[in-house]
């Protein structure tokens, strides 16, 4: 018996496929139009997603601005006076303040850059040597705990009772208020980068030694890499830390600088000053947590906190 030939096989497919109705039929540009179809309904979904993100930020935006306009202009009206009782001269106008920062303004801008300098360089030694130490602490979990220890303890320290010892080991200059400013931002970054550190995935470390990795290569690509949201989170608390350290440093000991004019301000009652350099104070510190913000959405686009 003869076995059918290919010839024969495609007649009997294609009279088969005749036979059939033509509703049953695909055509052959159905799978086009339902890419197209698709894409249709994507497009409006697309369009909403992006519009509520445009939204929200917007709202983060102008909420707070709206709130804070709002907060200037009961300030402006006395609503605060009246609520506590408080005359002129003992809270000013923000129109006195702002006059004051336009009539000091080279001398509260001169003062604003050294203030931010001490807190920039006291924030960079400080989360250095907490690094270092969280380093430690993972490496030889049996001396390390000890050293946390230490630095949480030294954090619980008041910047007031600080600031005599450092001033009495690095002179009045600029290097007391450097170390005062190390010794307050140390605790945050060594704790947060040692948790970081320290709660890796027993999965990814079974990874790293299946492929032979030692100590060092799992320090770096694994522990190090896991740490990077703990430590920009610990910089981001260091930011406004630095700038109080640093300014309630130069009350004690300094011939300039924001806490140097604030606490001579005080003194003889030049309050509309005085909240100068805390109105110049306060944008230092939001600009200085701004630019770690942004370094922390450079540095780990990949974290998913950065992803929405």
């Amino acid at each position: 018996m003869n076995k059918p030939s290919s010839v024969q096989n495609k007649k009997v497919a294609a009279t088969y496929i005749s036979e059939l109705p033509s509703s049953t039929l695909p055509s052959p540009h159905s799978s086009l139009t339902e890419q197209q179809q698709a894409k249709g309904t994507d497009q409006p979904s697309r369009k909403r997603q992006s519009k509520n993100k445009s939204l929200l930020g917007g709202g983060k935006l102008w909420l707070p601005l709206g709130s804070g306009i709002l907060f200037v202009a009961l300030w402006q009206i006395e609503v605060f006076h009246k609520i506590f009782d408080l005359k002129k001269y003992q809270l000013p106008l923000p129109s006195a303040i702002a006059s004051s920062i336009q009539e000091n303004w080279s001398l509260l801008l001169s003062y604003t850059g050294y203030t931010l300098a001490e807190a920039v360089l006291g924030m960079v030694i400080g989360s250095l040597f907490g690094f270092i130490i969280a380093l430690i602490a993972t490496a030889s979990p049996r001396w390390g705990a000890g050293s946390l220890t230490l630095v949480a303890a030294l954090n619980a320290v008041p910047i007031v009772a600080l600031a005599p010892i450092m001033n009495l080991w690095f002179g009045d200059g600029i290097g007391s208020r450097i170390a005062i400013v190390t010794a307050t931002t140390m605790a945050a970054m060594a704790l947060n980068a040692y948790k970081g550190m320290s709660s890796v995935d027993p999965l990814a470390l079974d990874l790293m030694h299946s492929y032979a990795a030692n100590k060092g290569k799992v320090f770096r690509y694994l522990r190090m890499q896991h740490s990077l949201p703990y430590v920009f989170t610990a910089l981001k608390i260091n930011t406004t830390a630095s700038m109080i350290g640093a300014i309630v440093g130069e009350f004690f000991f300094s011939s300039q600088g924001l806490g140097y004019l604030l606490s001579n301000s005080i003194k003889i009652a030049k309050m509309p000053l005085g909240w100068s350099c805390i109105v110049l104070a306060a944008i230092a510190g939001i600009i200085f947590y701004m630019v770690v913000e942004r370094l922390e959405k450079v540095c780990i686009r990949w974290h998913p906190s950065q992803r929405t």
